[in-house]
């Protein structure tokens, strides 16, 4: 229900309000929601027992300029450099969208891109998936390992790539969450 209301609310930000800064649209975005859940009666569910919100990185790039902007709800930016061996990381705000105690505006970082870097957004459900010999989740440091071991390959195949390793990562263990690993080469 959070994520119909949250996908409802960014649809709003962007269509109804214009709004083109990533932070600004994850401002209005959390505002729409706390107010569709304050209208809620006392039969449907409210912010107050849905405390956790919903997680998100939004980009906007221009295409001419190679001029990145983001903004996110806990789930960062990575940024691989043409020829790299490291990760940049873009950190996200340390809220969700939804209610929260301490209101606090989204933070809009803006990155210059290169031609060839390339840039990773995710949600946490690969890193926090249980599997491998231990039956561990992954975490994010091997995740970013792995990143890093498929980046020169064709965007293409880091694909098939990254479906495989989590096939093979999780074995028979049930998938815990949600999975979305979106990667794009400038």
């Amino acid at each position: 229900m959070v994520s119909v209301v949250c996908n409802n609310a960014l649809n709003s930000s962007l269509k109804e309000f214009g709004l083109q800064d990533p932070g600004a649209i994850l401002d209005k975005t959390k505002n729409i929601v706390v107010e569709q859940f304050n209208k809620t009666n006392n039969t449907a569910p409210s912010l107050d027992n849905i405390r956790d919100g919903m997680d998100i990185a939004l980009c906007v790039l221009n295409t001419t300029t190679n001029k990145l902007q983001y903004s996110g709800a806990y789930n960062p930016l990575w940024v691989v450099r043409a020829g790299s061996n490291v990760v940049e990381e873009i950190k996200a705000d340390r809220q969700p969208i939804g209610k929260i105690d301490k209101k606090k505006s989204f933070t809009t970082n803006t990155v210059k891109l290169e031609k060839s870097d390339t840039i990773y957004l995710f949600t946490d459900g690969f890193s926090d998936q249980f599997g491998g010999v231990k039956g561990k989740k992954m975490m994010m440091k091997p995740f970013k390992k792995f990143l890093l071991s498929i980046t020169y390959k064709t965007m293409h195949e880091q694909r098939a790539a990254i479906k495989t390793h989590f096939k093979s990562w999780k074995g028979n263990l049930e998938q815990v969450d949600d999975v979305c690993v979106m990667g794009v080469r400038i």
